[in-house]
């Protein structure tokens, strides 16, 4: 199934109804079909397709992407796929800081880190029963708030959201510090908070699971480009010392060719001293 017909079966032309739209988005905007907005599926292909060729840069770069989508229709497509990609996400809130004050949310993971050592250790059993369930309850809030952000050890190089309305926060916060942001966005949303936007459906799940899927089929790919230059390189270097191994035995057969041709040359020059040497003798008789 083609990618175009596979976005219309899942219905991400349709937009919100005439009455809630954002005028920004007109340049997206195909029609109106029963007083709701219906997206020029074109546009949505071309920012697909341009939100996919950059993420396969970033991948291809080493640089990480970190997925937001706080909503219920994005939370479990969004667990799912950056968890087999292995990548970061944010679905339960968004905490403010979490991109200018990084510093401060690696901090809060290493207290989760400390806190999931005492429980595997047996050692929260020590504290008293009120200590405990202080913990217990201060572990539990830290988990589901940066457990999916928990490996991202350094700020992404890019940042895709589904619904710019919800994840306003998160993208003012990477447009600050700018770091470059993709999101699926509806007719109601902003399309000048983000640098790429992808208009479609952001309340369909089907459209969202789509969406998510060819962020992380086109970072997937990335990641094997990123190796081959990487093979490539290696390659390279091993030519690299291999021509230098011959030059350099090439160089050591000429330098001890060139004695050779030195001693070969003295008998030439000892030669015209035999006469000489005879000449005294001559005389003498």
């Amino acid at each position: 199934m083609s990618l175009v017909k596979e976005l219309i079966e899942a219905g991400i032309h349709f937009g919100q109804r005439r009455s809630n739209w954002n005028p920004k988005m007109s340049p997206y905007i195909h029609g109106v079909r029963g007083g709701i907005h219906i997206l020029d599926i074109k546009e949505t292909v071309k920012g697909l397709l341009l939100a996919k060729k950059f993420v396969s840069r970033v991948a291809a770069d080493g640089k990480e992407i970190v997925f937001v989508g706080t909503k219920r229709q994005a939370r479990s497509t969004i667990e799912e796929q950056a968890t087999e990609a292995k990548l970061p996400y944010v679905t339960e809130r968004w905490l403010g800081g979490t991109l200018t004050n990084f510093r401060t949310i690696r901090e809060r993971l290493k207290r989760l880190i400390e806190l999931e050592a005492l429980v595997e250790s047996g050692e929260i059993k020590t504290y008293s029963k009120k200590m405990e369930s202080q913990l217990m309850r201060e572990m539990r809030k830290i988990y589901r708030n940066l457990n999916g952000n928990r490996d991202m050890t350094k700020l992404p190089a890019a940042v895709i959201a589904v619904d710019v309305n919800r994840e306003s926060n998160a993208l003012r916060e990477a447009r600050n510090l700018g770091i470059p942001t993709i999101c699926l966005i509806d007719t109601d949303g902003d399309p000048d908070l983000v640098d790429i936007p992808v208009p479609g459906n952001d309340d369909s799940m089907r459209s969202i699971a789509i969406f998510i899927r060819e962020m992380c089929a086109a970072f997937a790919d990335g990641k094997k480009m990123q190796a081959t230059r990487n093979e490539g390189a290696d390659e390279g270097d091993k030519k690299d010392g291999q021509s230098q191994r011959r030059r350099s035995s090439r160089s050591q057969f000429r330098a001890t060719e060139e004695p050779a041709a030195e001693t070969e040359a003295a008998p030439t020059d000892a030669t015209p001293e035999a006469p000489s040497a005879e000449v005294p003798a001559a005389t003498e008789s």
